[in-house]
């Protein structure tokens, strides 16, 4: 009987694991089965429930009630299986210019004069986003030095944001050579090179970089007030080397934008072009998460003006947990790659990366000591950024 009541615990313990741990939704028709895995003595498969169970169907034609199954036979939890149409998007590996000016100024170094720091006297630090000083929104670094020299030691109110809550002050400047000084660095614009990965036809909107444009002295992600798209002209590139990554180097063809930025973040940087990139390339299906694989892929990239050239890649370790900090690790096979760069460069982020005839995800980073390979993001993961950008540039004004 112990032996009985062992074994019922660890059913239910089994059936517990999977009810916390199986997804709740997945796209119909893109996995025909799934190997859920093993939970000690029991097989995990997925089929139609033919009892009723909770899950949310805004439309009951195209929702369907799916569940997880031990031995064919217990529906341990419910899963929201939808028809959802595949998107169709235009792999680019265009390398693309991008300005942008930030939201209120980035503190990027704090420095005592004679002693005195009135900035980290108040509490300022770096990271800090200051958006207004003295009643006034900041706009650039010349917007924060008015306002400083005017208040004078009577001392200003600064406004900033940390970890996304504001916070307000009272910032007294020193009377340093003359001047009033906060002892603070800030940058309020940035400027780079970086590698478009697809464009989609029906809505204007791009998907670029795969990771978000960061402050190049502390590494946090530059907080967008507005930025444009430009075209550019690749100069020779710097080629990679083993623990001296190369890069991409470049011009800005003319001052006239060719795209609004209207999104940077975690996935990289989003927004709608004034007109389709120009590459020959037409509309392939978006892979899925759960549809790439370890082997053979290619990557469209850019290291000369001719345009992007199609490049043999291996794709290995895949990992789908939500907060992994990379989605899956990319070695560069292609020799004749590997012999003109080096294999991967700066810029180069945002090369789609194609399998199976399918945008499966795009080049992020290039490993130091080893430039031939890299990480890379899933497509899928890029892709939904779209859905709160403005579908054209008329919806926007």
């Amino acid at each position: 009987m112990c032996c009985f009541f062992k074994k019922f615990a660890a059913f239910f313990a089994a059936a517990a694991f999977a009810a916390v741990g199986l997804s709740d939704c997945f796209p119909q028709g893109t996995v025909q089965s799934r190997d859920m895995g093993s939970c000690g003595l029991f097989t995990v498969s997925v089929k139609p429930c033919d009892k009723d169970m909770p899950g949310s169907a805004a439309d009951p034609k195209q929702d369907k009630n799916t569940g997880h199954i031990f031995f064919s036979s217990l529906p341990v939890t419910a899963a929201d299986s939808r028809s959802v149409k595949r998107p169709m998007l235009i792999p680019c590996g265009e390398a693309f210019g991008i300005k942008m000016i930030t939201e209120g100024v980035l503190v990027v170094d704090l420095q005592q004069t004679m002693g005195k720091c009135a900035a980290k006297d108040c509490g300022i630090e770096k990271g800090d986003v200051i958006l207004r000083a003295g009643g006034e929104k900041i706009g650039c670094s010349e917007d924060l030095d008015r306002v400083i020299n005017r208040s004078g030691s009577g001392g200003c109110e600064i406004t900033y944001r940390r970890d996304g809550k504001e916070n307000t002050v009272m910032l007294y400047p020193d009377l340093i050579g003359g001047q009033y000084r906060a002892g603070m660095w800030v940058r309020d614009s940035s400027a780079g090179i970086g590698t478009m990965t697809f464009y989609e036809q029906s809505t204007g909107c791009f998907g670029g970089l795969g990771h978000p444009i960061c402050d190049a002295d502390i590494k946090t992600p530059l907080p967008l007030s507005k930025g444009r798209t430009g075209e550019i002209r690749l100069n020779q590139p710097v080629k990679s080397r083993k623990g001296s990554p190369g890069w991409l180097t470049g011009d800005f063809v003319n001052s006239s934008g060719t795209g609004v930025i209207y999104k940077n973040c975690e996935s990289g940087v989003f927004g709608t072009l004034y007109a389709p990139p120009k590459t020959q390339n037409q509309p392939i299906p978006l892979g899925y998460s759960s549809e790439i694989e370890e082997g053979e892929a290619e990557i469209y990239t850019s290291i000369s003006n001719e345009g992007a050239k199609k490049y043999k890649v291996r794709i290995s370790n895949i990992s789908r947990g939500e907060k992994d900090e990379k989605d899956f690790d990319i070695e560069v096979t292609d020799s004749s790659l590997i012999q003109s760069v080096g294999g991967i460069l700066q810029g180069m982020s945002g090369s789609p990366v194609i399998q199976n005839g399918r945008l499966v995800g795009a080049v992020t980073h290039v490993l130091v000591d080893k430039p031939t390979c890299g990480y890379g993001i899933f497509a899928e993961r890029m892709y939904n950024e779209l859905s709160d950008l403005p579908k054209s540039l008329g919806d926007a004004a």
